[in-house]
């Protein structure tokens, strides 16, 4: 199916060559390697499918002329997740809806009150951003979480508990970083907006590095059906690949090429996305929808309060309803206001 011989697939997997300098040695792979190397190319083909999906529908429903730059999209993430084991993907999860928090606090409450200063409304300026940015700065500043993360990932001989270590030695002392006690099963604990959050960090650096097979890689670059060699045309990007298997050609999915023989790990690339992503946002006008679920049993007409309550509280809706007893929830224009009530002045 993949248009490549299964013989050099298959040898690929079990024995690749994996450079060591300026040399190429041959590496046997262990069952839960090569499984996991699978998987990790399950995860690739699916994500370059999918772009290229999105991105046929895009060029068959734009019907726009020139390069105008309007348009009108739906971001729909996970919400905040708390569960009883947290890992790596729970905390890439947390920290998008913390950046995105944060833009429904500036959108929603300091430029409301801008608006009040401009108007000179009488107001007391009061901070409503439920303090999301020391947070924010804990995973994606440098030595950070994630930072320390990609750090971790450089060195042979690092494991989770060295990265556990060194996460204690460099946060101890920050107000948002504790660490459990030790009957907890968790490694540390974040304050997030929506509450405390335990994670624990087993696996860490293989997930982050995700290491994508350079020898498969290269088969599926010049494989023979045309499909699979389109959607790796550009591997430069690729999470733990190394500069042998990188492609010139220009990015079929807008990549950019890495440093020579840097790696791009999964933190990076997320944080990067994430970057991006923010940035289009902020050139938007939004709109907030907040989804509640008022029972898992999906009854109509039955609401379990303390499932809503937390939802409303993760959410943000809570501190908004307070904000907005605090602020001037009715608006009128001034010409509306002057046509309705000019019989009015004397």
């Amino acid at each position: 199916l993949l248009g490549v011989p299964v013989t050099d697939f298959t040898k690929a997997l079990l024995k690749p060559k994996i450079k060591t300098g300026r040399e190429f040695t041959i590496r046997s792979q262990n069952e839960s390697q090569v499984e996991y190397s699978c998987q990790s190319l399950a995860k690739a083909l699916y994500e370059r499918m999918f772009k290229w999906i999105v991105q046929r529908v895009n060029k068959a429903l734009d019907r726009s002329i020139g390069s105008g730059t309007s348009f009108i999209g739906i971001l729909d993430i996970a919400g905040f997740e708390i569960f009883k084991v947290n890992s790596f993907e729970q905390l890439c999860i947390n920290y998008t809806n913390e950046k995105l928090q944060r833009l429904f606090n500036h959108t929603m409450f300091i430029l409301e009150q801008e608006e009040y200063r401009t108007e000179g409304i009488e107001w007391t300026f009061i901070d409503f951003g439920l303090d999301l940015q020391p947070c924010i700065d804990l995973i994606e500043k440098p030595m950070g979480i994630l930072s320390l993360l990609d750090e971790e990932c450089w060195f042979p001989k690092a494991t989770d508990k060295s990265y556990v270590e060194k996460l204690q030695r460099e946060h101890a002392q920050n107000p948002k970083y504790s660490k459990p006690d030790f009957r907890s099963s968790s490694d540390f604990t974040l304050g997030h907006y929506a509450g405390n959050v335990h994670y624990n960090c087993d696996q860490w650096l293989m997930k982050n590095m995700d290491p994508l097979n350079d020898n498969v890689i290269q088969l599926l670059v010049a494989s023979n059906d045309w499909f699979v060699a389109t959607l790796w045309k550009d591997t430069a990007h690729v999470v733990g690949m190394g500069v042998q298997a990188q492609s010139e050609a220009k990015s079929t999915f807008g990549a950019q090429r890495s440093r020579k023989g840097m790696f791009r790990t999964v933190g990076q690339l997320y944080k990067e996305q994430l970057s991006n992503l923010m940035i289009t946002l902020r050139q938007t006008h939004p709109h907030f929808v907040r989804c509640i679920i008022p029972n898992y049993e999906k009854k109509a007409g039955k609401i379990v309060a303390p499932l809503v309550l937390d939802q409303l509280r993760c959410n943000g809706v809570l501190e908004g309803i307070r904000i907005c007893r605090l602020g001037f929830p009715n608006r009128i224009l001034f010409q509306e206001f002057r046509q309705r009530y000019e019989i009015l002045t004397p």
